[in-house]
């Protein structure tokens, strides 16, 4: 099979432990744009996080997309064009606020290029600005800050907590909208339906392809919609287990170059690897 595009998880897939793209897998990627592959950067970080790893891989010179907000919001990187968009239903809001604050965790939502929250000190809200290279903006009210249409809330806390108010908020949400973790103290509250996957599908029938041309490589739960999808789903070596268990292939990890090994196996024309 020939595989025409490359859907790439962010954060422990594309980049390493210290959050970057190594010069091998630049390289790799680089060459398998210039043969034709067309490369989707998929994840559940706001777009302007996204965007300064789209422009190192020069997505907008091969076309490229970036999908963000776990699918979310689909952006032709070239033309800047917003391909596809789905926002949170605003009457959800208070019930989102009620939960993060009677378990005293925190409620972020994005606005450009700010993090917004009632509490910017918080170690997880800390996380994530420095994660997305984005400024955090203290809001005084929540709700009454967040009037404008939003994509996603996320709320953050220690992990084992927060996995007992995920369970909670699935059963009073699961027919208005998603609930899951994309990190073990991150959890992500997006609009009913939206997950990578069915992004995807939006994307696929956009650009003429079919999902079997489509690799997806993830590490993490909100992954494995897409891993599924994927005409080859690849996890990492670092990824969850169940993750694993759902792939076609398990490819090195994010410190090894992983995404590298993928494209020198799957998709670069022989004799064009880039070396280790």
């Amino acid at each position: 099979m020939e595989y025409k595009l490359l859907v790439l998880d962010l954060d422990g897939t594309l980049t390493n432990s210290r959050k970057e793209i190594t010069e091998r897998t630049k390289s790799t990627l680089i060459k398998a744009q210039q043969q034709g592959l067309k490369i989707v950067l998929a994840s559940g970080r706001p777009t302007y996080g996204v965007a300064p790893l789209a422009d190192q891989l020069e997505l907008q010179k091969y076309e490229g997309y970036i999908l963000s907000y776990n699918g979310g919001e689909i952006i032709d990187w070239k033309t800047r064009e917003l391909m596809y968009k789905k926002l949170l239903d605003n009457d959800v809001l208070p019930y989102l606020y009620h939960c993060a604050k009677e378990n005293d965790f925190a409620i972020v939502t994005y606005e450009n290029e700010y993090v917004l929250t009632e509490t910017p000190d918080d170690e997880y809200v800390l996380k994530e600005a420095l994660l997305n290279v984005m400024k955090i903006k203290k809001t005084e009210d929540f709700l009454e800050t967040v009037k404008h249409p939003i994509t996603k809330c996320l709320i953050v806390g220690e992990p084992t907590r927060l996995a007992i108010l995920e369970k909670e908020m699935y059963e009073q949400l699961k027919d208005r909208m998603g609930v899951f973790r994309s990190e073990p103290y991150f959890l992500e509250l997006v609009p009913k339906g939206i997950d990578k996957a069915q992004s995807l599908a939006v994307l696929l029938k956009e650009i003429g392809m079919t999902k079997d041309e489509m690799i997806a490589v993830g590490d993490g739960f909100n992954d494995l919609s897409m891993i599924k999808y994927a005409g080859l789903g690849v996890a990492m070596a670092n990824a969850q287990d169940t993750v694993k268990e759902a792939a076609d292939f398990i490819t090195l990890s994010n410190d090894e170059d992983g995404v590298a090994h993928v494209v020198e196996k799957f998709c670069l024309t022989a004799g064009t690897e880039a070396s280790a």
